[in-house]
């Protein structure tokens, strides 16, 4: 299957920087026949020890969030831009970026997501706008290539701004009728 390849490509990669610090790459994980992606920033500390995609508190978040769409984890697929931690959590390097990219796109033929949540600035401007301005354009659905992509905010930016927490609660509850049409 395509995905589990690029998977043991990702976990044997040395394109960047990142593969002398991470402990575990971290691929994505979710059905090959899912219909909905959910592509964040990076791994973060827990992700990086399990090389799994957000088990630590913004995946609790987020697991979360999917139930309020009518949505469950095991449903959809999730991974990131870049599939290593960078030192310190801070956000990746365009370069970085630039070398998970393939790995993403592939992903993304792959799946052939109907629906594709970008979590957060840097997701969204990597898969949809360099300019996106997430705070403006948080919830707002385009299409792009035949695939719908919706911008939110990062569940853990939700975590450490509480006033951020009912933004994206309303923006999942508002996607989970549309999502459940895809």
């Amino acid at each position: 299957m395509e995905l589990e390849a690029i998977a043991a490509e990702v976990r044997a990669c040395e394109k960047c920087g990142l593969c002398k610090t991470r402990t575990h790459a971290v691929p994505g994980e979710g059905p090959a026949d899912a219909s909905i992606m959910f592509v964040g920033e990076g791994p973060g500390q827990k992700e990086d020890e399990q090389g799994r995609p957000f088990v630590g508190p913004a995946g609790s978040l987020l697991s979360q969030l999917l139930l309020k769409a009518g949505l469950r984890r095991p449903e959809v697929y999730i991974t990131n831009i870049v599939k290593c931690r960078p030192p310190g959590n801070r956000e990746p390097l365009p370069e970085e970026v630039a070398a998970c990219r393939d790995f993403l796109t592939r992903q993304i033929a792959a799946l052939q997501p109907k629906v594709i949540c970008t979590l957060g600035r840097p997701a969204s401007q990597t898969l949809i706008d360099p300019t996106l301005s997430i705070s403006r354009e948080h919830g707002v659905a385009r299409t792009i290539g035949g695939i719908t992509y919706v911008p939110l905010y990062h569940p853990a930016a939700a975590l450490h701004q509480q006033p951020l927490q009912p933004v994206l609660v309303e923006d999942m509850r508002r996607l989970g009728p549309f999502l459940k049409g895809r």
